[in-house]
């Protein structure tokens, strides 16, 4: 496990803080940046253990977070927990191939998924959303599917996979932007609670790390959490500009996997 100094807590805290801000900010797609940020910022060297810590300290986040847009009546209650519920099979299976694979090559795998990320945040959406949607069985034959993929996905590449989650319940249910990015912090927070929990038993989670990047993140959700409602008008803008940092980013983890 990382030796801890000054410098190491310093930059597990600041990556923990804008990891925070993002999941607040954005919901889906918030939580791609924490493996990179602990494998080339705070010194991690273990890319599975990486990905189970980042795991950890993302459900924490997404968990905290899920707080403040819930007083805001922003989640959709059934239909996340019916997503989540379904998805949780599926984070299990997802972290248990993702343990079997290569660091390097997961590492390749994981920023073609931080592109794929970008991507779908570039898409603007075909409607503003029904603000009133409601669960009925229609919606839950929809929705537990999507779930079980969906949690595969997040499972193997140790992230929120709020990037298929609210696309994902954009499609199934209609509802809005604001209200998806809100409700995909239920699945954000289970899923990296069984992924990281998987890695856990086989050694794969460095606690102490985690446990600052909880802490930054938890300033940095608070933060993001009240931006998200003053920027509201110019959410769409928001996710493209991050689009294009996660993509810049995608691109320096497939050269150091590629790089070894």
């Amino acid at each position: 496990m990382l030796t801890l100094t000054t410098t190491t807590i310093a930059a597990a805290l600041a990556s923990g803080a804008l990891v925070g801000l993002l999941l607040g900010l954005f919901g889906g797609g918030g939580s791609v940046l924490a493996t990179p940020l602990l494998l080339y910022v705070v010194g991690v060297r273990d890319p599975h253990v990486a990905i189970g810590t980042s795991a950890a300290a993302v459900a924490v986040s997404a968990a905290l977070n899920l707080v403040g847009h819930a007083r805001g009546g922003r989640v959709k209650w059934s239909c996340a927990s019916v997503f989540a519920g379904a998805g949780l099979i599926g984070s299990i299976l997802g972290s248990s191939l993702a343990k079997m694979v290569d660091g390097q090559r997961l590492l390749f795998f994981f920023a073609l998924a931080m592109a794929a990320i970008a991507l779908s945040m570039l898409r603007r959406p075909k409607s503003e959303g029904d603000p009133g949607v409601r669960i009925n069985w229609r919606l839950t034959l929809k929705l537990a599917p999507m779930g079980v993929l969906t949690g595969l996905a997040a499972g193997f590449f140790g992230i929120g996979g709020g990037f298929l989650i609210v696309p994902g319940l954009m499609a199934a249910t209609g509802m809005t932007l604001a209200n998806a990015s809100a409700s995909s912090l239920v699945s954000v927070a289970l899923f990296g609670s069984a992924t990281s929990l998987n890695f856990a038993q086989s050694g794969l989670v460095d606690w102490p790390v985690a446990g600052l990047f909880i802490l930054g993140g938890l300033v940095g959700g608070i933060l993001g959490v009240r931006a998200a409602g003053r920027l509201a008008s110019h959410a769409l803008a928001a996710r493209r500009l991050f689009a294009g940092l996660v993509l810049l980013v995608a691109a320096y983890v497939a050269w150091r996997a590629v790089a070894g």
